[in-house]
């Protein structure tokens, strides 16, 4: 049994993220992401600018005249959210944590699934797999989802995408709509990544927040990684500090970029502090001009 503020969070998060996809990403998630190919569905007269390859010569023998297959998508996909709930996810400068962002998203792109009529499923992880739900489609379905993205409580204390990724792989017996929403932390994740994306349509959801990047001049900050526990006292009035720490981030953010332009990954930066449906509209529209 839920409580009730659970309960008001999650019809919250449905109202909002519903009404975005009636509204904006159900038809460009079914543009963006491609059935698994073509099934046969009639046969009818030939008609002039058909493609002729498409001619079946068996029913054009019968009836004396010609005849063509008529295909349709077979549009039936798997969507697997694989998120990362590591402790570095509670931190937010702003209005929201990089958890509530990963929630949401998770939420907009799982009742995208399931208004195409997709299966959609979850793995949640850290540097432990923290929970699997195996793909089903349905609004209580999806419920669901958001209720563990909400409630569950991470055992693990640092972030292991290779494992996950790994995890997935197995996991996941036939080619599927693979989405990794992460801050992407750590290391060691490439060859995981490559196999994944050559395996399945993997999408790297990138989520930053803008303290992470740059430190504001606020003199002397106590800081403790979230996943390591280090604590530390930061000179922030120091601008040669401030330049070093921009630098490492800068240089981390640029590894991870040249990382998925090598390996023909897609992926999608987003941030706490902005809105995430521009950079996703782009982003479905930009895999829709592909085909």
């Amino acid at each position: 049994m839920i409580s009730k503020e659970l309960f008001k969070k999650i019809r919250r998060l449905e109202i909002r993220t519903k009404g975005l996809v009636n509204e904006l990403f159900g038809g460009e998630y079914q543009s963006a992401f491609k059935g698994r190919g073509m099934t046969f569905s009639e046969v009818r007269p030939y008609q002039f600018g058909d493609d002729v390859r498409q001619i079946d010569w068996n029913v054009t023998a019968r009836n004396q005249e010609p005849y063509i297959k008529i295909f349709e998508e077979e549009r039936e996909q798997i969507l697997m959210l694989c998120v990362d709930i590591s402790p570095s996810g509670y931190f937010g400068s702003g209005r929201q944590r990089k958890l509530d962002l990963v929630t949401e998203l998770s939420a907009l792109l799982a009742f995208s699934a399931i208004k195409n009529n997709d299966k959609v499923g979850l793995l949640l992880f850290t540097d432990n797999i923290e929970k699997v739900i195996t793909p089903r489609k349905g609004r209580a379905h999806v419920l669901r989802l958001i209720q563990e993205l909400l409630t569950t409580e991470p055992t693990g204390t640092g972030t292991d995408i290779a494992k996950a990724v790994a995890y997935q792989n197995k996991l996941l017996k036939r080619r599927s709509i693979f989405t990794l929403i992460s801050d992407f932390q750590g290391s060691g994740y490439e060859k995981q990544l490559r196999i994944a994306n050559r395996k399945h349509d993997l999408i790297s959801m990138v989520i930053e927040d803008p303290l992470e990047k740059e430190l504001p001049d606020m003199g002397l900050v106590p800081l403790r990684d979230a996943e390591s526990g280090r604590f530390q006292i930061i000179d922030t009035s120091n601008s040669s500090v401030r330049e070093q720490y921009a630098k490492r981030k800068r240089f981390r953010l640029e590894r991870l970029q040249k990382l998925f332009i090598r390996h023909q990954i897609d992926s999608i930066n987003l941030h706490t502090n902005e809105s995430y449906i521009e950079p996703i509209m782009t982003f479905f529209k930009r895999r829709s001009s592909r085909y």
